[in-house]
């Protein structure tokens, strides 16, 4: 289980160290394109269960085909060095905008790789909703 938020730095060659409360459940990983401008990061064997219910959305819906391409074709095994880093790929740094100053997200079962100034707006929004978000939830059953 993955929680808790940590800044980390990235260098120029976009490696960038994985906090070492996370490595121990990340010998296999893949990281790939997620939403609201952020990376996801699940452990191998998470990553094939969703993986494979991706895999069988219906291919005559135009959104599943999107959101299919997005997950799948962006993802990238990570390899960790001796110090602990990743290398993140160029074009998942480009679409998360991640720069020298990075968080790193535990979310349960998986990691959200952040800017962090897009990650400071997005908390922030996302506090002053605590009370609508809070009601739909609820709604849920949560």
């Amino acid at each position: 289980m993955f929680i808790g938020e940590y800044s980390v730095s990235m260098d120029a060659k976009g490696r960038m160290p994985i906090p070492v409360k996370f490595r121990a459940n990340l010998k296999a990983a893949v990281i790939t394109r997620g939403l609201d401008k952020s990376l996801f990061v699940y452990p191998k064997n998470e990553w094939e269960k969703i993986a494979a219910k991706l895999a069988a959305l219906p291919l005559s819906d135009a959104n599943s085909r999107a959101f299919v391409r997005l997950m799948l074709a962006g993802a990238f095994d990570l390899e960790f060095d001796k110090q602990g880093r990743v290398l993140i790929p160029d074009y998942l740094r480009r679409f998360a905008s991640l720069a020298k100053k990075v968080v790193v997200a535990g979310l349960y079962n998986r990691l959200e790789i952040w800017n962090q100034e897009t990650w400071e707006g997005y908390k922030e929004d996302t506090e002053k909703e605590t009370n609508s978000i809070a009601e739909a939830l609820g709604a849920l059953g949560v």
